[in-house]
């Protein structure tokens, strides 16, 4: 069974989609489009921008769902049995099995960035990658930490990202290191994502959810918050809105999708970070490709 994934923020890279652009007229159309309901040419920065340019927030996470959905839509090759998404991937993954029209997938993705950028500001913050150190300990950790400071993604056993205030996350860091951490690497990120100092921008996206109009996917999509698949556009709305605060669930995710049967993981959009990952989580159960 094919599982397609689609990647979230850091995944960007100065030139990606060009060639997609350059040698597809529908994939041309969309991009074009893009720009005229982003009221930037978005499609420049892309193509031409430079890295810096490229980490804007307002640009970042519209160019990776831009690439993502755009590649999906274009391919002959997309029959998806399930989708996921990471993080912003998420969206991509909705409007790619749509259950969110082309417009509306995007006008959320930058109503999105632009919410988290504005928690950020308001309550600064910064998330941590833990390596080689388990997962009941990061999250015991955690737990004991004085401050804001959570589990934000598990990425795959023994790759946990923390988030929260700067000054609990830099505490936390120091504790999971003397208790055996390889690295506790602080991330270049504008703020403490998937954390509780996001609920400024979930309430903001939640006037943005509310007003468009969900539809039954064309297969389960498994979502960051419950790892669980479903096609009810209802749930699909709530774990969206949740997304912003609670943890990606990327390493259950994956493996809930073998067990239901994913034996072909292909990763749709820029990067190859999510095929790194299964490649981990479900090594020599699976086949890892991109579209």
């Amino acid at each position: 069974m094919n599982a397609y994934m689609f990647p979230g923020q850091g995944s960007q890279f100065p030139g990606m989609a060009k060639e997609l652009y350059e040698t597809d007229p529908k994939a041309r159309e969309l991009f074009d489009r893009a720009d005229e309901i982003l009221g930037f040419k978005i499609t420049e920065i892309m193509f031409n921008g430079t890295a810096e340019e490229l980490k804007q927030t307002k640009v970042t996470q519209p160019a990776i769902f831009l690439h993502s959905v755009i590649l999906a839509m274009c391919s002959p090759d997309f029959k998806p049995d399930m989708v996921a998404g990471h993080s912003l991937g998420e969206f991509s993954a909705l409007t790619a099995a749509g259950a969110l029209d082309f417009e509306d997938g995007l006008r959320l993705v930058a109503i999105r960035s632009m919410a988290m950028q504005k928690a950020c500001e308001a309550n600064p913050g910064t998330m941590a990658a833990i390596l080689a150190l388990s997962t009941d300990k990061v999250e015991a950790i955690c737990e004991e930490t004085e401050g804001v400071v959570v589990p934000a993604n598990y990425n795959c056993e023994g790759q946990i990202v923390i988030s929260g205030s700067v000054e609990a996350v830099s505490e936390a860091s120091e504790k999971m290191k003397a208790a055996g951490a390889r690295r506790a690497l602080i991330l270049p990120v504008g703020g403490a994502f998937h954390s509780p100092l996001m609920q400024q921008a979930a309430d903001e996206l939640a006037a943005g959810i509310e007003s468009v109009t969900f539809k039954t996917p064309v297969c389960p999509v498994y979502q960051n918050v419950t790892a669980l698949p479903t096609t009810d556009p209802a749930e699909i709305k709530k774990n969206l809105l949740a997304q912003l605060t609670a943890p990606v669930k990327w390493t259950q995710t994956v493996e809930n999708m073998v067990a239901d049967g994913a034996d072909n993981f292909v990763e749709s959009g820029p990067g190859k970070v999510l095929q790194g990952l299964v490649s981990k989580i479900a090594a020599g159960k699976v086949t890892v490709t991109q579209l």
